[in-house]
């Protein structure tokens, strides 16, 4: 599959999926009447189908990665080549912005605000290590097991994982950087941001070095 074919694939995943999270946020909130479990359950039940339909839609023509950690993991595993990878996660991150724009707007919300949402502190960063190693286990444990059920495993791996990690599982540097401009539901102060980068990064590789031991290709 060429290129750009790859990358509009890549772009369209991640607006959706920014879409959803940021949508699915703002309508919980509105709707539960200050009701933050149900708010919440909303949120991860939404993000939880989106991403089932996308990688379902999407990974046969990029990967459907939609994720600079999971695409810099494929990069290290000789998946994909480093050019091919700086490419996806250039067009992840601004597709991320554009899926929070495009939520913002139809929900009348400004078209980037700032989050004030307090989202720091050793427990979130644990969570974020957590939630990361995790997404990035199923991943490669699907891939490396010739397993075909990944839409299904990430779906359910993220929905059970905004319940039981701290962060409430970005797990995602470019879905986090979007976040910080959402001052919703979903949102993270921008200055807490980088913190939850690092975290998911370091669970990132610390998932690829437990895959390659267990399950060596």
């Amino acid at each position: 599959m060429s290129l750009p074919r790859r990358l509009t694939a890549e772009a369209l995943g991640t607006a959706f999926l920014l879409m959803t999270v940021i949508g699915s946020g703002i309508m919980g909130e509105r709707l539960s009447q200050g009701n933050a479990a149900i708010a919440l359950l909303a949120n991860s039940i939404a993000t939880g189908c989106a991403l089932y339909i996308l990688i379902l839609v999407f990974g046969p023509v990029s990967g459907a990665h939609f994720n600079p950690a999971v695409t810099l993991g494929m990069a290290l595993d000789k998946r994909i080549g480093w050019r091919d990878a700086l490419a996806y996660i250039i067009v992840q991150v601004m597709a991320a912005f554009a899926g929070v724009a495009v939520a913002h707007l139809m929900f009348g919300e400004d078209l980037f605000t700032a989050s004030v949402k307090i989202r720091t502190g050793g427990a979130q960063w644990l969570g974020e290590f957590v939630a990361t190693f995790g997404l990035v286990t199923v991943i490669w444990g699907c891939v490396r097991q010739n397993i075909t059920a990944v839409p299904a495993a990430v779906a359910c791996y993220i929905t059970a994982a905004y319940w039981f990690t701290s962060s409430t599982s970005f797990a995602n540097p470019a879905v986090t950087l979007a976040r910080a401009y959402s001052n919703s539901f979903a949102g993270i102060r921008p200055e807490d941001a980088p913190a939850f980068i690092l975290a998911q990064l370091a669970g990132a590789a610390a998932a690829l070095l437990a895959v390659r031991f267990w399950s060596p290709q």
